[in-house]
């Protein structure tokens, strides 16, 4: 057997390196009982390696190319041409050619070939790099097969492989073709079969496109296809096009595109039979590779030809489930604003901070709630919830119950007399036992005495000993956290603000009331450190030669550089003040592996620059003096207004004490966060003292290596000071997978993703629908931020980005008006919009694709919607 061409029947998985992943897939393929192959070999790796290594020129452009970055087009487009060229005209070596042509003897010399590329680092369970390399069809006679093999080499450097490949951070020297050569099948139909459905991505249903002719139209797009899905041996839907073009193999080598028939064009391409046939082809064939597959197919002669299948890359992984039956999960992200990928010791630690089992899928959390839609009480408590915090999910969950999910779910009248469960209930009804406003400052004090203890006594812990110490620490922050007190708190609030919104509404016509009301409330930890901030530029803004020192220095010892100047030492203590309160903060913190502001203050230098520049000193004071005078007067004029009604005393009087309580209370509902976050910094500073001994012990390479264990692990390594290096590198790889999922908000265990929408018939055409969250409308120039640190704001922009947290809030003091793609009414980025007055909309699926960054915009806080203008 020669190691320059290898038949299919020499041909498994473990050959990846040398076919590349098609031909190692075609290798599978032809082994498995029942799948028809079209017979082939594969031209492998080595010889491509040999033709580059022997062709100097080629070596050398290779080199010049991988200094090449994405913004380089035209030195990309040039050395490309450049390569492809040598590589077309190089000499293959004669051994080489001998054992192709003796390949091509044993198919058959007056066949016609198909030519495909199949590059190394193409069909892998992570990239899929279809459609980057060329395939040729109908290709007759040696010479002409020979000379396609090598038009296959050279496309691995086509403009789109090579930027792909930039896209992707693949080593262009590190990928190697492979060529397959393959007897041609002249198929009546052809086309594509997933075993899940690639818009749901339910794995139960199988997608199959069929057209006639050859596969290729389809690919191409030259054809609408039929679409038929099927499940468990039924078709469920069929999608029949009218089909006017084909494509077909001429008889002297090549294809040609041909107009069908009109009487053909709107006929089925596969019969129900071979429809079926194909569902059943298509689970042996996943079985086979053990995950869902994309497959290729044409049928010629009644018989089913496999000429490819590859995992599918797209789908986002299901949650383990404990059972067989059909399982619903949330998003715990969405909730929690924060839908990128967790690190192990976040999510463990994540896990043993919240209730109840959370499950893991794509390196985020969901929690099930199928046993909460089963029954009708749970059930309208989670959609009522859900109707406030994510509307997208409860139409998700809405759509789901519509299935044939559970059979008592649709007791019309019961949930219509739930919903609204606010709406008559009297202020006396709320919560009596928060009624005192000075409950919210004992559960502050409670807090914070709570964590001093914890910094004592964490102090002199270590090893084995400290671990434990955390796990046994955990319970206290549980209870300060699901403390009755500080949920009642909560619900207080909500329910003052829903009841507000409501009772405006009916009695006088008036939208959103209590957004204005909520404006500079007391106690709103996450507001006052937006104002903060603001004070840091004030220390700064008299020195210009520490704001111009500041413009270029990217080095977190800044702080101690800074004293040399005039001023400095007024500029650092002003910066180590604002730490100290603030500085556990960060992007993401309810992962613990996340930088903090403490350990990376150089985050916080874009915001107060940005500040300096857009503000004049005591920016802080007279923002929340505005809005607390707004509030003062809304509510007055509130009152005034209800004083003319019919029973306009009894009005006034509920009103003014529902006020109270919205005003009282609202403010701590970013409290709890702090809590945790301020706890999680100290267990963080305490474990990296520890980590620091792991490298020095030699367990661990680098201190951040123990992101990547979960806390059991960590007790495991810190006390036997052993690991396996390659568990650390694999989930590293793992990490940068998750990076490039998208979450979904809804998941159910078939795999199927459920997409919620915003039921509204009041806005206009071309609107983007989301939540309304705090009124006003505004119009602006969008600025699309996804990442704080690259936030150049000025004031009057509108902030467009996916989710914000609390480290976020810096920037809301610098805009005029706030879109994010996740959210509710009592989130934090809607808490603190109303706390200072920005018009909101939340939950805006896609916000950052749709509108574009610099685009003029104008936000609909009152009707929860934005126009591109």
């Amino acid at each position: 057997m020669s190691s320059y061409v290898l038949g299919f029947k020499d041909i498994d998985k473990t050959k990846i390196m040398s076919v590349g992943g098609k031909g190692a897939n075609l290798g599978e393929l032809s082994r498995i009982e029942g799948i028809s192959v079209p017979d082939g070999f594969c031209v492998s790796t080595e010889a491509f390696k040999r033709i580059i290594g022997e062709t100097p020129s080629i070596k050398e452009l290779l080199d010049r190319l991988s200094l090449l970055k994405l913004e380089d087009r035209d030195k990309i487009n040039k050395l490309s041409v450049e390569i492809r060229r040598s590589i077309e005209g190089a000499v293959i070596p004669e051994e080489i050619v001998k054992d192709i042509t003796r390949n091509l003897l044993n198919l058959g010399e007056k066949n016609a070939c198909a030519v495909r590329s199949s590059a190394t680092a193409e069909d892998l369970p992570t990239a899929s790099f279809a459609g980057q390399q060329d395939t040729y069809l109908n290709i007759m006679g040696k010479d002409s097969i020979i000379k396609h093999i090598s038009k296959c080499w050279a496309s691995l450097f086509t403009e789109r492989a090579v930027i792909y490949r930039i896209q992707n951070g693949f080593d262009h020297s590190k990928i190697y073709l492979s060529v397959v050569v393959q007897k041609m099948v002249f198929p009546q139909a052809a086309g594509i079969l997933f075993t899940a459905d690639p818009v749901t991505s339910n794995r139960k249903v199988i997608s199959i496109d069929a057209s006639f002719g050859l596969g290729e139209a389809l690919v191409s797009g030259i054809v609408n296809a039929d679409n038929y899905k099927v499940q468990d041996g039924k078709i469920i839907n069929k999608n029949i096009s009218n089909k006017k073009m084909a494509v077909y193999s001429s008889k002297d080598g090549g294809i040609f595109v041909q107009e069908i028939l009109p009487e053909q064009q709107n006929k089925q391409v596969l019969t129900d039979e071979q429809i079926l046939q194909l569902e059943h082809m298509g689970r042996i064939i996943e079985d086979h590779f053990g995950c869902p597959q994309d497959i290729e197919w044409c049928l010629a002669d009644e018989t089913f030809y496999i000429v490819q299948s590859r995992p599918i890359t797209t789908l986002y992984p299901i949650p383990e489930a404990t059972t067989n039956e059909k399982h619903v999960y949330l998003s715990v992200g969405h909730q929690q604003m924060m839908t990128d990928p967790l690190k192990p010791l976040g999510m463990s630690l994540f896990c043993l901070t919240s209730f109840g089992p959370r499950y893991k899928a794509g390196g985020r959390l969901f929690v099930d709630v199928t046993q909460i839609l089963a029954s009708l009480d749970t059930r309208d408590a989670l959609l009522n919830s859900m109707g406030q915090h994510d509307p997208l999910m409860k139409d998700a969950l809405m759509t789901i119950m519509k299935q044939d999910f559970t059979k008592s779910l649709t007791d019309e009248k019961k949930e219509a007399s739930s919903v609204n469960n606010n709406k008559d209930r009297l202020p006396e009804d709320f919560h009596s036992q928060v009624d005192d406003p000075k409950i919210v400052q004992e559960l502050i004090k409670n807090s914070q005495s709570s964590l001093e203890e914890l910094k004592q006594n964490i102090h002199n812990k270590s090893g084995v000993e400290l671990i434990d110490f955390i796990l046994e620490d955990i319970p206290k922050l549980k209870k300060i956290i699901f403390d009755p007190k500080s949920s009642a708190v909560l619900m207080t609030a909500l329910d003052a603000l829903t009841w507000i919104n409501e009772k405006m509404y009916d009695w006088l016509g008036e939208k959103n009331a209590a957004d204005i009301l909520s404006q500079s409330v007391p106690n709103n930890i996450t507001a006052e450190m937006g104002l903060s901030i603001l004070d840091v530029a004030d220390v700064i803004r008299p020195y210009p030669e520490i704001i111009d020192y500041l413009k270029h220095e990217k080095d977190d010892e800044f702080l101690e550089k800074i004293v040399k100047f005039d001023g400095g030492q007024n500029v650092r203590d002003a910066i180590y003040d604002f730490l100290s309160k603030y500085g556990m903060r960060c992007a993401g913190e309810i992962d613990i592996t996340n930088t903090r502001w403490n350990e990376k203050p150089a985050i916080l230098l874009p915001m107060i620059l940005n500040n300096i520049k857009n503000f004049e000193p005591d920016e802080s004071k007279r923002k929340f003096e505005q809005g607390k005078h707004d509030a003062l007067k809304k509510e007055q004029e509130l009152l005034d207004r209800l004083k003319q009604l019919p029973d306009g005393a009894q009005k006034v009087k509920e009103t003014k004490r529902v006020i109270d309580i919205l005003r009282n209370f609202t403010g701590f509902r970013e409290y709890p966060k702090y809590s945790i976050v301020s706890r999680y910094f100290v267990y963080k500073q305490a474990l990296m003292k520890e980590a620091e001994q792991l490298v020095i012990s030699g367990a661990i390479n680098e201190k951040e290596d123990i992101y990547y264990l979960t806390f059991e692990e960590l007790r495991e390594v810190v006390g036997t000071n052993k690991l396996d290096y390659q568990i650390i590198i694999n989930r590293k790889e793992e990490y940068k997978l998750y990076e490039k999922l998208t979450p979904p908000r809804v998941i159910t265990s078939d795999g199927e993703i459920v997409a919620g929408e915003y039921k509204r018939e009041n806005i206009p055409d071309d609107a983007i629908a989301g939540l309304s969250v705090s009124s006003g409308v505004i119009e602006g120039r969008a600025r699309v931020i996804l990442n704080m640190e690259d936030a150049n704001l000025v004031e009057g922009d509108i902030l467009v980005t996916r989710f914000t947290d609390p480290s976020w809030t810096p920037l809301f003091v610098a805009v005029k008006g706030l879109v994010t793609e996740v959210g509710g009414l009592m989130t934090h980025g809607a808490v603190i919009a109303r706390e200072y007055g920005l018009p909101a909309v939340v939950g805006v699926e896609n916000a950052t694709k749709l509108i574009k960054d610099e685009q003029h915009i104008r936000l609909n806080g009152t009707e929860g919607y934005i126009e591109i203008l």
